[in-house]
């Protein structure tokens, strides 16, 4: 995120997921959800990579956390994290966030004047993320990249790289084009895609 993207805070991160179902049993439910949700993204952007880092890095932030989001109870432990992760809806919270970072898009267009924005689309391999002892390949998604901004404002993975010609629609359900310029690559050329940005008004560039 670039220095033109202007700042939020904890709570207005919160805000995003309020409407996000807790997937947690009604008893002893002592963190709101939102706020577990809050801190584990503040972790990971921050580094983390799993619940015992994401619950190491709040207790190094408590004094920080506990003044800015509800936290009755103090700082979740790693086992909060643990369960909330594996057991949340992927696309329930992938809207979400998705409508955080356009709150984020609209805002930075706004201090920058920005009337038609450039929007790239590019499919990507993540480099060590393959599982050869569960037969799992390396993850590859596809992602929309405001660069202006500086800001990716959505991602859809896909199991390998020739279906970037399924997830590139997806990926641009995500995300609000009227009026962008789109840069793409020759993967793209499909009607299905050009269909959507024609009545985006967005102008696709096959490059």
């Amino acid at each position: 995120m670039t220095t033109a993207t202007p700042h939020t805070s904890p709570m207005d991160i919160a805000n995003h997921f309020e409407q996000l179902p807790d997937p947690r049993c009604h008893v002893n439910r002592l963190h709101p959800l939102s706020s577990v949700i809050v801190i584990a993204i503040m972790a990971i952007l921050a580094g983390a990579n799993g619940p015992t880092a994401i619950a190491r890095w709040a207790r190094t932030k408590k004094a920080f956390l506990c003044q800015c989001l509800p936290l009755p109870h103090g700082v979740p432990r790693k086992d909060v994290f643990r369960i909330v992760l594996g057991r949340l809806h992927p696309k329930l919270f992938q809207a979400c966030f998705a409508n955080w970072v356009d709150s984020l898009r609209l805002a930075a267009m706004e201090k920058l004047n920005i009337e038609r924005p450039i929007y790239a689309i590019d499919g990507k391999t993540n480099r060590r993320s393959h599982d050869h002892a569960h037969d799992l390949g390396a993850l590859h998604s596809v992602s929309v990249w405001a660069s202006e901004l500086g800001l990716s404002l959505a991602q859809v993975a896909c199991a390998e790289k020739s279906n970037e010609i399924t997830a590139i629609p997806e990926v641009l359900q995500l995300v609000d084009i009227t009026g962008a310029i789109i840069t793409i690559d020759a993967m793209g050329t499909q009607k299905a895609i050009a269909s959507k940005s024609s009545m985006a008004k967005a102008t696709m560039c096959w490059l």
